[in-house]
């Protein structure tokens, strides 16, 4: 599905925990092919840095700063832990037409990550968590053993205090949403997606593990694509 780039949105994509904007790596080309213009960021609460101490409301700040510098409407396409501050983000920022969550956390003001897990992540202001060991199976099922390897090696870990720190805005109650759904997910279950997808306007879904953007480049575009315009 192509884009019309006189009328139609930039894509501004923000990772999830312990990744980077090198995640979409695959996607992207899969997006410009069919004209979209895309960006991504970079979140710090992900860093190689021994003390790490950015959390959820400066990676919310690093996004607005990117919205801020894209020339018209924007759709935010957010992964997992991405929909925090990406939903935080979007509150502040007057040129987001629209909010994709992809198997991404579309949470109420006041929750936070470490909230919503029961309580299987620490919390706290300081230190960091490394990526889980069994990344192969939660995060990169149905990925290929030569992209999930490239994947694991540029995993870095991640701030605790981003999991602490909770929303203080929802602006999905205020900006069209959706909610892009990954079956075979085993990092967040699809029950549990369903449950946040109900807070969006309309959910697609795809067979697909936790990292579409590594297993199923060109559906996923498609999807966003569709999200977008549909």
């Amino acid at each position: 599905m192509s884009a019309d780039k006189y009328s139609q949105p930039t894509i501004l994509l923000v990772h999830g925990a312990w990744h980077g904007a090198w995640c979409w790596d695959k996607l992207v080309p899969e997006l410009k092919a069919r004209g979209w213009d895309v960006a991504t960021v970079d979140l710090p609460s992900a860093s190689a840095e021994a003390e790490q101490t950015a959390g959820m409301y400066d990676d919310a700040r690093v996004i607005r700063e990117k919205l801020a510098a894209i020339p018209g409407p924007v759709a935010v396409v957010a992964h997992s832990y991405g929909g925090i501050p990406a939903t935080e983000a979007a509150a502040g920022a007057d040129n987001v037409s629209r909010l994709i969550y992809l198997a991404a956390f579309q949470l109420e003001e006041g929750d936070s990550l470490a909230n919503q897990s029961g309580g299987a992540l620490p919390v706290g202001d300081t230190g960091t968590l490394p990526p889980n060991p069994e990344h192969r199976e939660y995060f990169y099922n149905g990925v290929t053993d030569e992209d999930a390897a490239w994947a694991a090696e540029r995993l870095v870990p991640q701030s605790i205090k981003s999991f602490s720190e909770p929303l203080t805005a929802t602006s999905w109650k205020n900006v069209e949403s959706s909610y892009i759904a990954c079956e075979l997910d085993n990092a967040l279950p699809l029950a549990f997606q369903q449950g946040m997808a109900a807070r969006s306007g309309k959910t697609y879904q795809l067979p697909s593990g936790h990292s579409a953007f590594l297993s199923m480049p060109d559906e996923l575009a498609e999807t966003i694509a569709l999200a977008i315009l549909d």
